[in-house]
């Protein structure tokens, strides 16, 4: 509390008795247990208004933040290309594959055209 321990507070409670008299002494007791409470509630009023504008003002800073961040103008994607000519209709076709080599030709299967005629 206010590093006010057991022995203080009976030093405080003799004293109030001895001024105040044993009549009035309960209600000043009431009388300051309420105000306690009052200032209790206001600071926790207080602190938890506090703590939502805290709330508040982040979320505020990090939306600014990410429209900070935003691009500027919005990304268009690119308009397609009409075709120019009735076969262009997309992409180039892929190549077509070589052929496939005989694995097991022969040498004699080799011929030329030339030696073919000849032959």
């Amino acid at each position: 509390m206010l590093g006010i321990g057991t022995p203080e507070l009976l030093v405080i409670f003799i004293v109030a008795l001895i001024v105040l008299g044993p009549e009035r002494l309960p209600e000043v007791a009431r009388m300051l247990g309420r105000a306690m409470a009052e200032l209790r509630r206001a600071t926790s009023g207080l602190t938890d208004e506090l703590h939502n504008a805290k709330i508040m003002l982040e979320e505020q800073t990090q939306a600014a933040m990410r429209e900070r961040t935003k691009p500027k103008f919005p990304e268009v994607p690119p308009t397609p290309r009409p075709p120019s000519s009735l076969t262009d209709f997309g992409p180039e076709a892929p190549a077509q594959p070589a052929a496939p080599a005989a694995e097991n030709a022969s040498p004699a299967a080799e011929k030329t055209d030339d030696e073919q005629r000849e032959g």
